[in-house]
This record gives C-alpha cells, sequence and structure tokens, in this order.
C-alpha cells in the first residue's frame, strides 16, 4: 500500500461539480492499493501516517504529529500511485489492486482512521475526482507498507 501525504491549511475534493469532502488544516492522503496488500499493510500506513511528525511545535520546529495537532485528514482512492512507467510512454497499472480488494482495505483504513482521528472525509472510490489543496510548506512524504522509500 501506498500513500502521498501532503500536509494542507485546505483540501477538498469534488466528483461531477460538487463538493463531497473538504479539511481545513491536517492531512490529505492519496491512498493506493497493490493486488497483494492485506489488513496489515493498511493498519501500518495509517499508524505511520497519524504519528508522522510532520506539524510545527511552538518553535516551528515539524515536531507535532497530527493526533497531536488535532488535525484532520482527507482520505482519496488513487490507484495510479501505482503506475509502472519504466518501459515505454504508458504506464502499466499491472500492480494496482483490483476494486475487490482495493475497496475493502481502502475502508479499512478510512474506518479506523475515524475511530482516532476527529474529523475524516473521503473522495469516492473509483469516481474520477477533483482534488483541489494547499499544501503547507510544502510538505509532501511519501509512504510504502513495503518500506522501499
Amino acid at each position: 500500500m501506498r500513500a502521498v501525504l501532503q500536509r494542507v491549511t485546505r483540501a477538498r475534493v469534488s466528483v461531477g461539480g460538487e463538493t463531497i469532502g473538504e479539511i481545513g488544516p491536517g492531512l490529505l492522503v492519496l491512498l493506493g492499493v497493490a493486488r497483494d496488500d492485506a489488513e496489515q499493510d493498511a493498519r501500518y500506513l495509517l499508524e505511520k501516517t497519524l504519528a508522522l511528525r510532520v506539524f510545527d511545535d511552538e518553535e516551528g520546529r515539524m515536531n507535532r504529529s497530527l493526533v497531536e495537532t488535532g488535525g484532520a485528514l482527507l482520505v482519496v482512492s488513487q490507484f495510479t500511485l501505482y503506475g509502472d512507467a519504466r518501459r515505454g510512454r504508458r504506464p502499466s497499472w499491472i500492480e494496482a489492486a483490483p476494486a475487490e480488494v482495493a475497496v475493502p482495505l481502502y475502508e479499512l483504513f478510512v474506518e479506523e482512521a475515524r475511530a482516532k482521528v476527529a474529523r475524516v472525509e473521503t473522495g469516492s472510490f473509483g469516481a474520477l475526482m477533483e482534488v483541489e489543496l494547499t499544501n503547507d510548506g510544502p510538505v509532501t512524504i511519501l509512504l510504502d507498507s513495503r518500506k522501499i522509500f
């Protein structure tokens, strides 16, 4: 499982011109699921996301987590995180999980996030979405449950 975390001052996701999820300060999580991911991948990535110290403390150093700051999460599914563009000009999506694998793991990530974070918003799995954000910093972090980066 992979995630792109972006520290934001605000973010929102729309489908068909209608806003379906919106947050203020917190993290935008673009979440991709691989075909061989399991529940432990989702749980690992969530714990890492919530504990990552990417928010400023009183001295202006990135020393506080999302949980410590009371920030919000906007979780958006993004199978393209598993696009392999090493050969040719068209990415291969072979490593991205099919919906029957991805949806339950995406939903597990969101459900367990809601048990630990006061505000969790989402996109719409599989929909054509528009994501708007104001990246704070900018701070952008890549995570992978297999720890390849």
